[in-house]
């Protein structure tokens, strides 16, 4: 009994003579290689367990790239010595002319300059000098519970939020705590510097240099733990200070 028939080779019949129709269809249909490809890999294969991993990690790669960088800790900070200075670089001469530079930066916030008025007050003056940022300032220690602080000058290379950092005359660093610390910089005319030729842009401005016109302020450093990026955007207000 002869088995079914092809379904191709009947509609093949149907428009072509019989010996016709079944060379085509050994030709095309019965001897034409198939090339299959598998829908999916076998799941208990090493091969597709290695292409899930790799997929997975360049979904990874992908979020990573459009993530923001991740800050350092604090620890990694004090691994990477970031805001160390190095010890080649703790020269007084060399944060000379960002003291200069602070001094103009000063003098804009007080408008102060040539020409300009020479004189500040309290209120009005006051909320600037506590939102101003202080790297480059000379600072004097003028009061402290520890004594061996008192009479220390430098120029201040760092302001965190419980310490400054300066550069004294001797080329040491020092790092001073605000807390039960009082501090004293002077301010000199503008039109004093300016009417000194003595004065040259790259050396230092000591105290005789500023003149008995300068201005002289001092600051109380437990209230004033406060970053310099803070203190900038910080409305103080007027507050009884309990170290007096």
């Amino acid at each position: 009994m002869a088995g079914p028939s092809h379904i191709a080779l009947d509609l093949l019949k149907r428009a072509h003579p019989p010996e016709t129709a079944l060379a085509i269809f050994t030709e095309k249909v019965l001897h034409k290689p198939l090339h299959l490809r598998p829908s999916s890999p076998d799941p208990n294969s090493q091969d597709a367990r290695a292409c899930r991993r790799l997929q997975r990690l360049r979904k990874q790669e992908k979020s990573r790239r459009r993530q923001r960088p991740r800050p350092l800790s604090a620890k990694e900070k004090r691994i990477t010595g970031i805001y160390e200075i190095p010890k080649e670089s703790q020269k007084y001469a060399i944060y000379v002319p960002l003291y200069r530079m602070w001094l103009g930066y000063i003098w804009e916030i007080l408008g102060m300059g040539k020409g300009k008025q020479n004189w500040v007050t309290a209120q009005g003056a006051g909320g600037k000098i506590a939102s101003a940022d202080f790297h480059g300032s000379k600072l004097t220690v003028v009061r402290s519970t520890c004594v061996s602080l008192v009479g220390l000058k430098g120029i201040v290379v760092r302001d965190t939020k419980f310490t400054f950092q300066i550069i004294t005359e001797k080329n040491e660093l020092k790092t001073i705590a605000k807390n039960h610390t009082i501090f004293e910089f002077h301010i000199p005319q503008p039109d004093a510097i300016a009417e000194n030729p003595d004065i040259k842009l790259d050396k230092d401005i000591s105290d005789e240099d500023m003149g008995v016109n300068a201005l002289v302020f001092q600051i109380h450093g437990s209230s004033f733990e406060y970053r310099a990026v803070d203190r900038a955007t910080k409305k103080f207000k007027q507050r009884p200070l309990p170290d007096l």
